[in-house]
């Protein structure tokens, strides 16, 4: 048996990663109009037997487990204990965001009506956030800026 040295191994390390690629993921985001970018990502990779798996069980839905008022919450939190700048501050319902999730045969990305005019720049930062091969955006109020769960934070319009 041949043994590596640490600087052999981690060189050889370096290399698979190289030919790693990223699963397809679900996950949720927020887009920042004056910068052009996504952030507050978060997303948890989906392999194919996990889609067998819920079609098995008759769950045509995969999504990501949190919900943007959850992380938005946490994010403005640790901020604040450790005074940082941050973009998560004030109603979280406030600042474009979605959802990427899974149905059937294929990735949605879920989205207010704020992404009908940047679909294009936005489908390039999605497909490169989420390292997603194809999806279809599905508009829905629910998405648009000021709309949120009930009960979430008081929005005026």
């Amino acid at each position: 048996m041949t043994h590596l040295d640490n600087i052999s191994r981690k060189a050889q390390m370096d290399d698979m990663r190289s030919f790693d690629e990223q699963m397809p993921s679900v996950g949720i985001f927020w887009y920042d109009p004056e910068e052009h970018t996504l952030f507050g990502v978060r997303k948890k990779e989906l392999t194919p037997r996990e889609v067998e798996d819920a079609a098995e069980k008759g769950k045509p839905f995969i999504n990501y487990p949190h919900l943007h008022r959850q992380v938005w919450a946490k994010e403005y939190f640790r901020a604040q204990a450790k005074h940082y700048e941050t973009k998560f501050k004030g109603d979280y319902t406030q600042i474009p965001r979605g959802r990427v999730a899974w149905t059937i045969d294929k990735f949605i990305v879920l989205v207010g009506h704020w992404a009908e005019p940047i679909q294009d720049e936005l489908t390039e930062l999605i497909e490169e956030a989420f390292a997603l091969p194809y999806f279809e955006f599905v508009y829905d109020e629910h998405w648009d800026l000021g709309h949120g769960w009930s009960g979430d934070m008081p929005t005026s319009r």
